[in-house]
C-alpha cells in the first residue's frame, strides 16, 4: 500500500550548470582580453627586432667603409651609400616601410608614424628621443603600437 518514493540522483541541478557556465565564461573573458594584448607585445618585438637589422646594416656599413657613417640609400639596390635619399624596404613586420637616413643637425622626430624608421648618423639615443650631436653613433627612430616613439643606438 505504501510505496516509498526514491528521489532519483541521476544528472545535475540547475545550480550546478550555472556555476559551470559562469565560470567558463570567465576563462572566455581573461582569453579574450589577453590575446589583443599578446598580439601586440609580438609585433612590438618584431619591430624593435627590424631595427636592429637595419643597425647591424649600418654597422656593416661602417665596417666596410673605414668607419665612415651612411648618409643615404641607393634605391635601385637598397643598400646604404654616401648619397642622400629615402628606401622603401620589407622587413618582418615593416612591409614597404619608409626607411630613410639623416644627417641633419638638432633632434629628429618621427611624429608617431608606425610605417618609418629613421636612421639619424651623428646622432644618439636620450630616452625615447633622439638627439645631435653624438659624433660618430647612428640612432634609429621608430613607433610602436599605441604611438609611442623607440629609439635604439647601434
Amino acid at each position: 500500500m505504501f510505496h516509498k518514493i526514491r528521489k532519483q540522483t541521476e544528472g545535475f541541478t540547475i545550480i550546478e550548470v550555472l556555476i559551470v557556465l559562469a565560470i567558463a565564461g570567465l576563462i572566455l573573458l581573461i582569453v579574450f582580453l589577453a590575446v589583443p594584448a599578446l598580439q601586440r607585445n609580438s609585433r612590438n618585438t618584431q619591430r624593435r627586432n627590424d631595427v636592429s637589422a637595419l643597425l647591424a646594416g649600418v654597422q656593416e656599413f661602417q665596417n666596410n667603409n673605414n668607419g665612415g657613417l651612411p648618409t643615404g640609400w641607393t634605391a635601385a639596390s637598397k643598400q646604404l651609400t654616401g648619397g642622400t635619399g629615402t628606401v622603401t624596404v620589407n622587413l618582418g613586420f615593416y612591409q614597404g616601410a619608409n626607411v630613410s637616413v639623416s644627417n641633419a643637425g638638432g633632434n629628429v622626430n618621427n611624429a608617431g608614424n608606425e610605417d618609418s624608421v629613421i636612421i639619424a648618423v651623428n646622432h644618439g639615443c636620450f630616452g625615447n628621443d633622439v638627439a645631435a650631436p653624438a659624433t660618430r653613433r647612428v640612432a634609429a627612430l621608430f613607433t610602436v603600437e599605441a604611438n609611442v616613439n623607440q629609439c635604439q643606438n647601434s
